[in-house]
């Protein structure tokens, strides 16, 4: 599934095609993903966008009378092509510009989304979302705090959206390698000092991610089509069974909270 550095990443991609050109036509190939597409989508035809901003793995197109949202789901993916391309399979969504570009929404489970929101709304999916994980509202003692009633694995918590964020699979168990976290410790028996380390490492695997293109992922793909390239710098996920780089100990895999989690038993306690 796209994380938020995926997420991101498509968000600055998409970001000069769509803010220099005025849309022209919006075609529903497919409408419904996870949720049935609005025909409200079509209100932006003739229109340029003001903006667009990611809000967790939400991406959030602005134009001044609402916002197309979109989310990625598990495999989709988003591209600018030429319009005269022919389509692919499980071409879903697509905006065509007045500059002859498209954007192409693909999305094979359709899991993904495109939803509309109304100016001066907000959909019921952004309301109770936690702080974005690379601003200073997320920090050691508002983690403290969001954590003082959680009894369940520390892995799980930073991956709840209430807590933070676009803190996914992947990045959680690189996350808590990095801080020396064991993925089971109880959340909320977890030291301040031990946070502090914890809440630095989610900003410095996310942030790294995010410059170097988002994770390669099977399903996922830039908006130009090319790949992520921080798989290559993985410590611990997916590694089951090698030597971790620290100490030469063996990576060990347990699912918490029916995800593969990935962790070193002697760095990580």
């Amino acid at each position: 599934m796209p994380e938020l550095p995926e997420v991101e990443t498509t968000r600055k991609g998409l970001e000069p095609f769509i803010l220099s050109s005025k849309v022209k036509t919006v075609n529903i190939h497919f409408k419904t993903l996870r949720w049935p597409i609005p025909k409200e989508i079509t209100s932006i035809e003739g229109l340029k966008s003001i903006g667009i901003e990611r809000r967790a793995k939400y991406l959030l197109w602005h134009f001044k009378h609402g916002t197309v949202v979109m989310h990625l789901g598990m495999s989709g993916a988003m591209r600018i092509v030429s319009s005269k391309e022919p389509l692919q399979k499980h071409d879903h969504f697509e905006v065509i510009f007045t500059s002859g570009k498209a954007l192409r929404f693909n999305d094979p489970r359709r899991f993904g989304a495109v939803l509309w929101q109304a100016k001066e709304e907000t959909l019921d999916i952004l309301q109770s979302l936690g702080p974005e994980p690379l601003t200073n509202d997320f920090n050691t003692n508002y983690l403290q705090q969001a954590l003082s009633k959680r009894k369940g694995a520390i892995k799980n918590a930073i991956m709840t959206n209430q807590v933070v964020v676009g803190v996914g699979n992947i990045y959680a168990s690189e996350a808590l390698f990095l801080s020396g976290i064991k993925p089971t410790a109880i959340a909320n028996k977890v030291s301040k000092a031990r946070l502090v380390k914890l809440v630095d490492a989610i900003k410095q695997v996310l942030a790294k991610a995010i410059a170097e293109g988002g994770t390669t992922l099977k399903d996922f793909t830039q908006t130009d089509g090319n790949p992520g390239y921080f798989a290559q710098q993985l410590n611990v996920y997916g590694r089951e069974g090698e030597d971790c780089f620290n100490c030469n100990a063996i990576i060990k895999r347990k699912v918490i909270g029916q995800r593969a989690s990935y962790y070193c038993g002697n760095c990580q306690r």
